[in-house]
């Protein structure tokens, strides 16, 4: 039997949900910080006709510490309350003079619901849990050092592939100390990385997207959080465990992760299908690479496909490309040429790709997002550690 829990002060709500709630109705001044003496209820029924700020960061709150717990909000104009609602973990609003069958139907739908969600992210693995083939693709933009331009890259990636196929992009600032994918995109989101990591956004996609910035080309981006105090919050954990409902909603998911293999990025790259690694035409940049690529063959990391791009190229630069990759000892997928039009671009805060410029740049970065588009993976060559192999034995 589906146990039901009432908080409200009305006298006469406490009485007509009593078919339901039995004797486990209170007042709010008798629930401190929405703990329960008992065994949590399955579903809790909010009465939020007084003191709506409250009762909603009430409910954030009991969301957070009872997951399994499900909300129905009892408010005079429901449709008012409903994004508010939402986003703190509500999942159904009914005005107080609804019918006690309306109040028990949706009990038992939001029961189901909530068990449901419990079961998905539950850690023991099931038939419903196991990987999905539709999973979206993960692309991780990487580099050793910052003051390559990944940011750049990344977000012509992400407004590439957003302006082929609408509302099928999600990009996400990885660099959660210091990241400036905000800027990069001339955004001024209202939400960040923090939100879609606690509370009913974690659990729930619906409510996660409610949480998201959209960018004018249709794209939607998670920026990094407004001050390296907050990232503080936000573990390894939390990153694979958004990347995993990303995969699910979005066709791409593209990663603006943070210079060299913080912990959030080595949640990513256990997740990413394709891999950008990035560094500048200088020595220290192409050693960087060197290291960084000698690591990941240590950590057995193998992606799909690997993309390596060398950026800033200017053939002015005493370094050659054959000197690049003899150090790198691998050769260089793609390169990006310095142009006074990236520098506009991203002063601007518009990517070359969406102002449809016809920058040598900008040619360079629509061959890179057709080679990472979905439509080509299936055409694309063998995988890159055994086209290593081939090399080496040539």
């Amino acid at each position: 039997m589906t146990r039901v829990s009432l908080i409200s002060s009305s006298a006469e709500l406490r009485a007509r949900m009593r078919p339901l709630t039995g004797d486990t109705a209170f007042s709010p001044v008798g629930v401190s910080a929405v703990q329960f003496t008992g065994a949590p209820p399955d579903v809790l029924i909010m009465d939020c006709r007084v003191d709506v700020a409250m009762k909603l960061a009430m409910v954030g709150a009991l969301v957070e510490s009872y997951p399994a717990t499900g909300v129905l909000l009892v408010c005079d104009r429901p449709a008012d309350l409903a994004l508010d609602a939402l986003r703190v973990g509500v999942q159904d609003i009914l005005a107080p003079d609804a019918s006690i069958e309306e109040f028990g139907a949706a009990v038992e739908a939001i029961h189901t619901a909530t068990q449901n969600r419990v079961r998905q992210f539950s850690d023991v693995p099931d038939e419903a849990t196991m990987p999905n083939p539709a999973l979206g693709r993960v692309i991780s933009i990487m580099s050793p050092k910052g003051g390559v331009g990944k940011t750049t890259v990344s977000t012509n990636i992400a407004v590439g592939l957003a302006l082929r196929e609408p509302g099928s992009t999600v990009i996400v600032d990885l660099d959660i100390q210091f990241g400036d994918v905000a800027t990069a995109l001339d955004l001024e989101p209202a939400h960040f990385l923090g939100d879609v990591t606690r509370g009913a956004a974690r659990y729930d996609a619906v409510v996660m997207k409610t949480f998201l910035t959209q960018h004018r080309t249709g794209l939607y981006a998670i920026c990094a959080p407004k001050s390296p105090a907050e990232a503080d919050a936000i573990t390894a954990e939390d990153v694979a465990h958004l990347l995993e409902m990303l995969r699910a909603e979005f066709r791409y998911v593209v990663l603006d992760t943070s210079p060299g293999m913080a912990d959030p990025t080595l949640a990513a790259l256990d997740a990413t299908t394709d891999l950008v690694l990035l560094t500048s035409m200088d020595v220290p940049g192409v050693r960087g690479l060197r290291k960084e690529l000698d690591t990941l063959t240590t950590l057995d990391v193998r992606p799909e496909t690997r993309h390596l791009v060398l950026n800033l190229v200017d053939p002015k630069c005493l370094l050659s490309l054959s000197d690049v990759e003899a150090t790198l000892r691998t050769r260089v997928d793609l390169t990006l040429p310095r142009t006074r039009g990236t520098v506009h671009s991203v002063n601007q805060g518009k990517p070359l790709l969406e102002s449809g410029t016809r920058d040598p740049m900008a040619k360079q970065l629509a061959v890179l997002v057709d080679r990472l588009s979905v439509t080509n993976i299936a055409s694309k060559r063998q995988p890159f550690w055994r086209r290593g192999k081939k090399e080496a034995a040539a």
